[in-house]
């Protein structure tokens, strides 16, 4: 492969990274969210319920800052906070699904268009787009990481 076809593929996908990340706080604006309280509906959402804890090594927030988040989500009706029946001890913090009706009507418009570029791919070709998001995510999330204490050491320096 060219340096220039290296470049033009760079390109491309620095186009799309960037375009999901706009996706992402255009959806958080429309339900009224600042992107961490977003993402962090997002991960309680997907897990069913996560503790504040969990939440907050999900995040990558403090502990103060993820009860805040959580404090603004409820006060916005999106979470509530419920015992965990296994361990009355902790507290989970759930989605209230009428909310989530709202925000899917935000993003619906446009993850029905995500959708119907994926309807243009062959079987195979979803499988290896699939595969390519199942591993691209945890590296993104490790590399959110690896920002995240750089930044802090950096923080530390001055």
């Amino acid at each position: 492969m060219t340096e220039q076809e290296q470049d033009d593929r760079r390109t491309v996908f620095r186009e799309y990274v960037d375009a999901v990340g706009l996706h992402g706080m255009a959806g958080a604006e429309a339900a009224g969210l600042q992107a961490s309280e977003w993402y962090a509906l997002s991960r309680i959402t997907m897990a069913g319920g996560l503790t504040s804890g969990e939440l907050a090594a999900g995040t990558g927030l403090t502990t103060g800052a993820t009860t805040r988040l959580i404090d603004r989500l409820e006060r916005a009706g999106y979470v509530r906070r419920t015992t965990d029946p296994a361990d009355r001890r902790k507290v989970v913090v759930e989605a209230v699904p009428d909310a989530l009706a709202d925000v899917e009507a935000a993003v619906g418009p446009a993850r029905k268009r995500i959708g119907e570029v994926l309807a243009g791919y062959t079987p195979d070709q979803l499988d290896l787009l699939f595969d390519y998001f199942s591993r691209a995510a945890p590296a993104f999330r490790e590399a959110t990481e690896e920002i995240r204490a750089s930044t802090q050491e950096r923080k530390g320096r001055r």
